[in-house]
């Protein structure tokens, strides 16, 4: 007996050839943060509190305040607060306003549709980043402190500002992804981090703080150039913050039946 090798054809061969690739559901996920209402005004509630915060920080601050790096860390804060939940939107809209079904009948692999989103809010996470360090460097040109580190600022530090609030964004993927429902992973997004910072503030929880709190963790990376602890310090927040959520919420995602 001799066996038959056999290739898809016809329809199958068409939906193969017709299945969408990482870009082009990429671009698919960075046009939904913007298609909805709530996604929308988000971004520009954003843009525009990147904004206030800059001109206040001119107004207001010293001259060592208005050098380019003090603005650019004052800068990225909004964007840091506000894209997680634009994360967290991304996710869980395609269970509250039941669109899973389409997306995951249209791309059956979840994982690719989760990957895509989690690009999606890398890439805009990148740019916000780009547009805060613009926007800063407009004011710093304006403001002209005229201090000797005024244009002070290295590759190092931008790098972990991008960092900073790309890691932030992926938080709040992860949060969406584990809840799959919007409201809760809101709160619990802002809730529990606080929570935690409350506790670290007792005497015997003053060293586990420095390396579960993100607060303490991660708010020296727009500052600084972190050190190898300051690094390990973050890493370990980010793992339980981050990394957590986001393993849960994959799994999750990928099991939970589609409505």
């Amino acid at each position: 007996m001799s066996a038959i090798a056999t290739s898809p054809t016809g329809a199958a061969a068409g939906a193969q050839a017709r299945r969408p690739g990482l870009g082009r559901l990429t671009h698919v996920e960075l046009r939904k943060m913007t298609d909805t209402r709530a996604g929308l005004w988000l971004l520009l509630a954003t843009a525009g509190l990147t904004l206030a915060v800059v001109v206040v920080v001119c107004l207001a601050g010293d001259d060592q305040d208005r050098v380019f790096a003090n603005l650019v860390s004052a800068a990225i804060q909004p964007a840091s607060l506000l894209l997680p939940v634009a994360g967290i939107l991304l996710v869980t809209s395609e269970w509250t306003q039941r669109t899973s079904l389409i997306t995951f009948a249209l791309v059956p692999e979840r994982g690719r549709v989760l990957t895509a989103k989690l690009i999606a809010g890398c890439l805009l996470g990148v740019a916000a980043t780009l547009l805060c360090v613009a926007v800063a460097g407009v004011a710093t040109a304006i403001a002209a402190p005229g201090l000797d580190d005024t244009w002070s600022f290295s590759l190092g530090l931008l790098a972990q500002d991008l960092f900073y609030v790309v890691t932030a964004m992926i938080t709040g993927i992860g949060m969406g992804a584990l809840l799959l429902v919007s409201a809760p992973a809101i709160v619990l997004l802002y809730v529990l981090p606080t929570a935690w910072a409350a506790i670290g503030t007792l005497s015997f929880m003053e060293k586990p703080a420095e390396w579960l709190d993100t607060t303490r963790a991660l708010d020296p990376m727009t500052d600084e150039l972190l050190s190898a602890g300051q690094w390990a310090r973050a890493l370990v927040a980010l793992a339980l913050w981050m990394g957590v959520p986001l393993a849960a919420g994959w799994w999750r995602v990928r099991r939970t039946e589609l409505r």
